[in-house]
């Protein structure tokens, strides 16, 4: 890095830092207001969803044990999205400054997947369970990103971790790696994740199933193969956004050969990083292929999972849910070798993983078409073993029994 480049980073550093401390007297004035014993506030991917991913499912759970009579709880989503479908006994309130060290100031218990806004402040007898939104990285994180880990992230990361009390985790690869990937040490608690849990419960992936097709107008009968590949941009350079009409892969040829590999009829289902979507970037899906649906307005990932038949990704640690279900699953990198020098070393070579492994159009296709199920199985159940996945379906319930015992304390 030229002397010019790191005055201007140390500059940058600088006023982030004036930034965060101006921030932070939010919640010194709002610690004049008492805090809540049942009061238990969240948010997800930085507020740019709505109601999903892990906070979700530990929502959902508290809800179910309120409405059966067996807690109380008071319940505050923050979230850009004020607009956005959430259960009624769910306050969502606009991520605003104020908001933010307002109700995180009062409240017992925080619940978040992503970092907090630098300056946050936690207080005394607070407890803050950072669930994070995803399982196994194949994409570097924190230090693994080495020199392309920029140090401004480093001082935001480590500045949340350290208001931290619970990370929580679904395999032992995860317990392992999370230390330096989320600059972290503190405890992990071996929970699972709690947005597996739709997956491993048989009769709710029949229901959201159903539910999902009539919602997209797809026959019943259909088939679901879902395409969610992973965020461009941000803290990386380069600028490759994922369209339809620029993308490497032939949908239709693809359907075709779904159809021929696993017989009856196929549907896709795309769906673009919340990231990406925030920014609203538009697939045009209906211009490509009448079986080409565009699910990124969907709040939840693990609903779109649980109610696919095959999955394909190129960097997404969701593959490694959807492995769950014993699907069929893929891996579509197009641009490896140049994500790789934007983003640092990849986790894992690539084509040591169970998916099948695709560097362009034609690959995938092949891939599809000659897909070996019995080899796969015997891939994934290595897999699964090597990392010690430990997801049984009850991992909301271990967390919501955390957080009734911190509330019930006081």
């Amino acid at each position: 890095m030229g002397s010019q480049s790191k005055f201007s980073e140390e500059f940058y550093i600088v006023k982030r830092k004036a930034k965060a401390f101006c921030r932070s007297m939010a919640y010194i004035v709002c610690r004049i207001f008492p805090m809540k014993k049942n009061k238990v506030v969240f948010w997800a991917f930085e507020g740019t969803r709505g109601y999903c991913c892990n906070p979700k499912y530990i929502a959902d759970e508290m809800l179910r044990r309120q409405r059966e009579g067996k807690a109380e709880f008071e319940m505050v989503w923050l979230t850009e999205q004020t607009d956005a479908e959430f259960p009624e006994e769910i306050r969502a309130v606009k991520s605003t400054l104020w908001n933010r060290a307002y109700h995180l100031s009062t409240a017992k218990v925080w619940v978040g997947n992503t970092r907090t806004f630098y300056g946050t402040r936690k207080r005394k007898g607070q407890t803050y369970i950072q669930t994070w939104h995803g399982t196994i990285c194949i994409k570097p994180i924190g230090k693994y990103r080495g020199e392309l880990f920029p140090k401004i992230a480093y001082l935001v990361s480590k500045r949340d971790s350290d208001l931290v009390d619970y990370v929580l985790s679904g395999c032992d690869w995860c317990d392992e790696h999370y230390r330096d990937g989320l600059i972290y040490d503190g405890e992990i608690l071996r929970t699972g994740m709690p947005r597996c849990d739709i997956l491993m419960d048989q009769g709710r992936r029949e229901r959201i199933r159903e539910q999902l097709r009539e919602e997209y107008k797809v026959p019943e009968y259909a088939k679901v193969l879902m395409y969610a590949p992973t965020f461009r941009g941000g803290s990386q350079s380069t600028n490759r956004s994922v369209k339809t009409e620029e993308a490497t892969i032939d949908f239709e040829q693809l359907i075709q050969n779904l159809e021929l590999r696993f017989g009856g009829e196929w549907y896709i289902f795309l769906r673009l990083h919340p990231q990406l979507a925030a920014k609203k970037q538009r697939l045009l899906t209906g211009c490509v292929s009448e079986r080409l649906v565009d699910v990124t307005a969907r709040q939840d990932m693990n609903e779109l999972i649980a109610a696919s038949d095959a999955f394909i990704s190129d960097y997404s640690s969701a593959i490694f849910e959807a492995m769950l279900l014993k699907i069929p699953c893929f891996l579509y990198a197009d641009d490896l070798e140049a994500y790789i020098a934007d983003r640092g070393d990849l986790f894992w070579d690539m084509s040591a993983l169970p998916f099948p492994l695709a560097l362009n159009n034609q690959e995938l296709q092949r891939n599809v078409v000659e897909f070996d199920e019995e080899a796969y199985h015997e891939e994934l159940e290595r897999f699964i073993v090597q990392t010690g996945v430990r997801e049984d379906g009850h991992a909301s319930q271990r967390v919501v029994d955390l957080i009734a015992g911190k509330c019930e304390k006081g």
